[in-house]
């Protein structure tokens, strides 16, 4: 059932990111082949200047290895692996770098100290996590928020996820995105909270006035099939048309997410938005070229 696909990086990002060539970006313990090696692929695409951080003995062997030229980028030396994110966090706080970019680092200690209110990366606004799949390169994309930060987010979170998302799907083109309130019914009902919450978000995104097409409670199959909305009755602009799958938990949503990874081999650029600087924080298993696409999306990202 696995997938044995080869897992591509996908134009739309690439393209789009294409715009804002040679973004600085902190490295955050870097020094270990794959991420060093999204690193090199991201240059070699002219995406970003990397600021590596992290032991620079082991730096500069794993670039010998990968025949990657490092020489004229900057290297922070620091052989302790949790002391690099606040090096990081420092840097984006003085606009010295632009984005962040996880390595060979636990999310939550990086995340941790992103969040500490010393550094001024956090605004108003949540963060929220950010997922673009595609299977093949010139795919429309599917999105899935939020399947890795807010874990079981409330309606004010859920609003924070929904505006991020829709601003981010119009920076890769989509100008009035479908978003489909992800639940396991299509029905309100009072045993199945996610279904009730799908329904006031609707017309919470109404109230708001929030450019894109919101709708729910969807089941999966009614927020991607035409034929299954169809026979169900279901007549709105987003049923089985979705740009965007907002999702209860992040259990849903990170399920989702491997699933088309392993079963369908997608490529799955992930980002977290809503504070002064994207952050990619993929995880220590993704391929070379879902990191690439991450960092291509994060680089989409930025204002």
């Amino acid at each position: 059932m696995l997938s044995n696909k080869e897992i591509l990086c996908p134009h739309n990002l690439l393209d789009h990111s294409a715009k804002k060539k040679g973004v600085k970006a902190a490295i955050v313990n870097a020094g270990k082949p794959l991420a060093m090696l999204s690193v090199q692929d991201a240059v070699n695409e002219k995406l970003i200047e990397p600021v590596f951080i992290g032991d620079k003995k082991e730096i500069i062997k794993c670039s010998e290895d990968l025949t990657f030229d490092i020489s004229q980028y900057e290297i922070i030396d620091e052989p302790v692996e949790n002391n690099t994110a606040a090096i990081a966090a420092k840097l984006a706080s003085e606009n010295k770098v632009r984005i962040i970019v996880k390595g060979h680092i636990h999310t939550d200690i990086l995340m941790k100290e992103v969040l500490k209110r010393d550094y001024g990366l956090i605004g108003k606004t949540r963060l929220s996590h950010i997922w673009h799949l595609t299977i093949n390169k010139d795919d429309k994309p599917l999105i899935i928020t939020d399947g890795a930060l807010n874990v079981l987010p409330n309606m004010k979170t859920k609003l924070h996820i929904l505006r991020n998302v829709v601003d981010f799907s119009k920076r890769i083109g989509i100008e009035k995105p479908k978003v489909a309130i992800l639940s396991a019914t299509e029905e309100v009902i009072e045993s199945v909270p996610s279904s009730m919450e799908a329904a006031e978000l609707t017309k919470l995104a109404k109230f708001e006035n929030i450019k894109a097409d919101v709708f729910g409670p969807l089941a999966f199959d009614n927020c991607i099939s035409k034929k299954s909305a169809a026979i169900k009755g279901i007549k709105n602009n987003v049923a089985g048309d979705a740009d965007v799958l907002l999702v209860p938990s992040v259990e849903t949503g990170n399920s989702l997410v491997k699933m088309m990874i392993y079963f369908c081999g997608a490529c799955a650029a992930g980002v977290v938005v809503g504070g002064k600087v994207p952050i990619v924080i993929t995880s220590r298993s993704d391929e070379a070229q879902a990191r690439l696409a991450s960092i291509a999306a994060a680089v989409v990202a930025l204002d």
